[in-house]
């Protein structure tokens, strides 16, 4: 089967597994992103993310990661929810209503790798979801999905940013797609908004001040500096995407997995402030939510509590 026929069968089938969208880059050194990283990594914009800074050479040449890899198929899946909470509540972002995305995805990426190997045999290749030394959104924008925001996000026209990026790293030659530009234009909704500013420039993220960043990762205490400022997010935060004019274009996922358990959307800020273990663990069973465990997500509240 000639490359171009076979890439066209990749994004047919990724499309019937639930996928938004899928395009291919050839796999080899990130050059652009090299220096950016840097960078970031030299002012301490990751903060106490150390793991950020390890894996420097993997974290931009899949080839290192994937032997013999030539190339990357990245894939979107949509997590934009049908309802979201109410109004006046403590606010988890929306990638974490339903089942941890990682199983969910992982699962798709299974079938998408065996899919590939009964079509022309065996190719060895690896899936990543967020969870190994990959730049998703710099290989989502390679290979033509979209472009990186102002608030560092991936943005598409057609469908904003609210959803996933995974990877297929494989040792097969494809038909590879070129990159989108970029439509940000004079836009700083995001830059406005952002409660903590955390978007210290356009594209440039200062992740150690973002709310996501100092709910989920911040292992320690969070610095005073943030009270007041924190927006009622107790997990995460959506802010940067909410304001963002492509996101307009977002429509409701249809994923069942990613449905909330009813008890989410309709917990008041009583019901934060007095939830228990038992409550915590048969609301999010199976969602991300349970990275901060119960003592951080009420560390997040009791912080919260304190600017009232």
């Amino acid at each position: 089967m000639n490359r171009s026929i076979l890439s066209q069968r990749i994004k047919t089938e990724a499309k019937r597994l639930g996928f938004l969208s899928c395009g291919i880059s050839r796999a080899e050194f990130l050059e652009q992103e090299a220096p950016r990283l840097e960078r970031w990594l030299k002012k301490n914009m990751h903060g106490e993310m150390g793991y950020m800074a390890n894996h420097f050479d993997k974290r931009l040449d899949p080839r290192l990661l994937v032997d013999g890899a030539k190339s990357v198929i990245s894939l979107l899946l949509n997590y934009f929810p049908k309802e979201t909470q109410e109004k006046d509540t403590f606010k988890v972002s929306k990638y974490a209503y339903g089942e941890d995305y990682h199983h969910v995805i992982k699962d798709k990426l299974r079938q998408l790798h065996d899919f590939i190997s009964e079509e022309i045999g065996e190719v060895k290749g690896r899936a990543f979801v967020d969870s190994a030394p990959v730049l998703d959104k710099a290989w989502a924008a390679k290979s033509g999905l979209g472009w990186i925001g102002k608030n560092s996000n991936l943005l598409t026209k057609e469908v904003g940013s609210f959803y996933f990026i995974a990877e297929l790293i494989i040792d097969l030659e494809l038909d590879y797609d070129t990159p989108v530009t970029d439509h940000c234009g004079t836009c700083t909704a995001c830059i406005d908004a952002c409660p903590t500013q955390a978007i210290i420039e356009p594209y440039v993220v200062d992740g150690s001040k973002c709310i996501s960043y100092l709910t989920i990762e911040l292992k320690n205490e969070i610095p005073t500096e943030f009270q007041a400022k924190m927006d009622d997010w107790i997990f995460g935060c959506d802010v940067c995407q909410d304001v963002c004019p492509w996101n307009r274009f977002s429509k409701p996922h249809k994923e069942p997995l990613f449905n909330p358990h009813p008890e989410l959307l309709s917990m008041t800020k009583k019901d934060w402030e007095e939830i228990t273990e038992d409550i915590f663990k048969k609301v999010f069973k199976k969602s991300a939510v349970k990275r901060t465990k119960f003592f951080g997500l009420k560390r997040n509240i009791e912080f919260l509590q304190k600017e009232s």
